[in-house]
């Protein structure tokens, strides 16, 4: 079998160092390489792009835009991962374990966009609830999600493990104050929603790994109880490889006292955890900022579209 010919177009910024790291290692692709001085020359990306039968963009969205206006020929996968793209029709969303024609449209389409890291957790968890009417369009949709810092790639990394930083940084930080988060078109779009929700993003002092929790009232979704909640997401994700359900209240993987953050971090997989009472309940996903919520994500819409093992090249469970 002819080994699938990769260029990652932004292989210097963290997702694009990841994915770089994590395909160097495997017999089934062959990386085109530029030179470094040349990584912003639009010529040369032009021929490694149209050389590739797969490109990952990790760009800003300005320079992912571009990228995709060099593409000339019909055979050249693109797989972004940067926001340009995401509620873009013409383009499949990459988040498989959504439905199956979420995983077909990534299996037969030529563009491909990632999705954002704090999107993954806040659709991970509404979409199931969207789609078994717990749920309409119109519910007013209140999220927080708790990231590491890698999520704010170099600078903010570089800024965070200074010797001489800033006291503030030594405690968690909540930030898109304006809700006007680069995320939220995509939640309201892939959802169906009608309003983009109150949304707080906090950033805190450890290097990976999110929590996204969204809260749920009676007084809103009625008579159903935590259980039959719990039930609606076992079914949506049952047989998934990359979205599993903890037990009710998270009592067996011991999340049902503090739901640590970084507990997924090193990790390209996702936890959904239902805890509360039938009063009020809150649903939270676990899981890697770099891994589903970036660089994991990426790989894995890759292997839906070549044809590989979903989960090749990829950490599933805990970390080796």
């Amino acid at each position: 079998m002819s080994k699938v010919k990769v260029f990652i177009d932004g292989s210097e910024g963290t997702t694009g160092l990841k994915i770089f790291d994590r395909l160097s290692t495997r017999d089934d692709i062959e990386l085109i390489k530029i030179d470094s001085e040349l990584r912003k020359d639009p010529n040369e990306r032009a021929k490694c792009i149209n050389a590739s039968d797969l490109t990952f963009l990790c760009l800003p969205d300005v320079a992912s835009r571009e990228s995709v206006s060099l593409v000339t020929n019909d055979k050249t996968v693109i797989i972004d991962t940067s926001t340009a793209h995401r509620t873009d029709d013409n383009w499949a969303y990459g988040f498989p374990e959504l439905s199956s024609e979420f995983e077909s449209k990534i299996k037969s389409s030529k563009r491909i966009a990632v999705p954002g890291c704090h999107a993954s957790g806040v659709i991970a968890l509404t979409y199931p609830l969207i789609k078994a009417g717990v749920i309409n369009k119109d519910y007013p949709l209140v999220a927080y999600s708790l990231t590491g810092y890698s999520g704010g790639g170099k600078k903010m990394i570089a800024e965070y493990e200074s010797a001489d930083r800033s006291k503030y940084l030594d405690s968690p930080r909540a930030y898109g104050l304006t809700q006007a988060h680069k995320h939220l078109p995509e939640i309201k779009k892939v959802c169906g929603l009608s309003a983009e929700p109150v949304f707080c993003p906090i950033v805190a002092d450890y290097y990976s790994g999110m929590e996204t929790t969204v809260s749920l009232t009676k007084s809103l979704i009625g008579n159903l109880s935590k259980e039959k909640i719990y039930e609606i997401y076992k079914e949506h994700y049952e047989g998934q490889a990359f979205v599993k359900v903890a037990s009710l209240d998270g009592i067996d993987e011991g999340f049902d006292k503090f739901i640590p953050s970084n507990a997924f971090s090193g990790r390209d997989d996702m936890l959904i955890i239902v805890n509360g009472n039938d009063e009020r309940v809150t649903v939270s996903a676990l899981f890697d900022n770099l891994g589903k919520g970036a660089s994991g994500a990426a790989i894995e819409c890759m292997n839906i579209a070549c044809g590989f093992e979903k989960t090749k090249g990829l950490v599933i469970g805990t970390k080796e």
